[in-house]
């Protein structure tokens, strides 16, 4: 099996923890001494300020690689955690799928600009917004693995199912080899019988596809990104960072780099 390098979260349903696995998972490969770029492709921009990086006054950003207006090495900024960059977003990102809409081979315009940085790391790491539009898709055709984070809910079974079909539309027609790498539970409670129900259901659909370790619900985890650091610099100690800690190691296993 070839090596994944370029990892997606994805799911089209808000406030299932996204940007925060990303965040720390891309720090948490880092700190295993792999060298990772973290893409903010959601016009929000909180998994750039989550490291640190301020969402105004960028020279440039990823809105930038979408209208091929710089390129990702020109986009790219240093955080002051080792072996992490980041290419930030920001609001004006919001415009670009209105402004790709006529234009060719719009779906593979992130794909064309990482190409130029990916020798360049050992995982390239893209928050997607919580959409299936146009920006989501040039995520899902850059990547080589998708990461799905899910809340222990129904309405995330809802829209996992939803997603899975998104993911074999993008393989058809733009990625066929795109995979699915995993489902990551969030805010994880273990009290609760919702948590267990759900969590029993997505293992008889999913099996080895769900991760090991769940993220469980942790008030360092809420705190970490206002502070602009990871978890594992905020509170190394946290159950949060723990666990995000150990999915990181798996991930790492799972695409080949361990």
């Amino acid at each position: 099996m070839a090596k994944i390098k370029t990892v997606v979260f994805a799911n089209q349903k808000g406030g299932v923890g996204k940007t925060t696995s990303a965040v720390n998972i891309a720090a948490g490969l880092a700190a295993m001494g792999k060298r990772v770029v973290l893409v903010d492709s959601d016009p929000q921009g909180n998994a750039t300020s989550g490291l640190g990086i301020s969402k105004r006054g960028n020279t440039s950003s990823v809105y930038d690689l979408f209208i091929r207006r710089a390129t990702a090495r020109e986009t790219m900024q240093k955080t002051r955690f080792p072996n992490l960059y980041v290419i930030p977003s920001g609001m004006s990102l919001v415009g670009a799928e209105i402004e790709l809409v006529d234009e060719d081979r719009r779906e593979f315009r992130l794909k064309d600009a990482l190409a130029e940085i990916k020798d360049e790391f050992d995982f390239i790491i893209i928050d997607s917004p919580p959409s299936l539009g146009l920006i989501t898709i040039n995520a899902l055709t850059a990547a080589d693995g998708v990461v799905v984070p899910l809340l222990c809910e129904y309405y995330s079974l809802e829209g996992l199912s939803q997603l899975t079909q998104t993911i074999k539309q993008i393989q058809k027609r733009y990625n066929p080899s795109l995979s699915l790498l995993g489902v990551l539970i969030n805010m994880y409670d273990g009290r609760l019988n919702l948590s267990l129900q759900v969590l029993g259901e997505i293992k008889k659909y999913f099996g080895d596809k769900l991760f090991g370790v769940a993220i469980p619900r942790n008030v360092r985890l809420s705190e970490a990104p206002s502070y602009g650091e990871p978890i594992n610099v905020y509170d190394r100690r946290s159950k949060g960072a723990v666990a995000y800690g150990a999915v990181a190691e798996e991930l790492a296993r799972r695409c080949g780099g361990v």
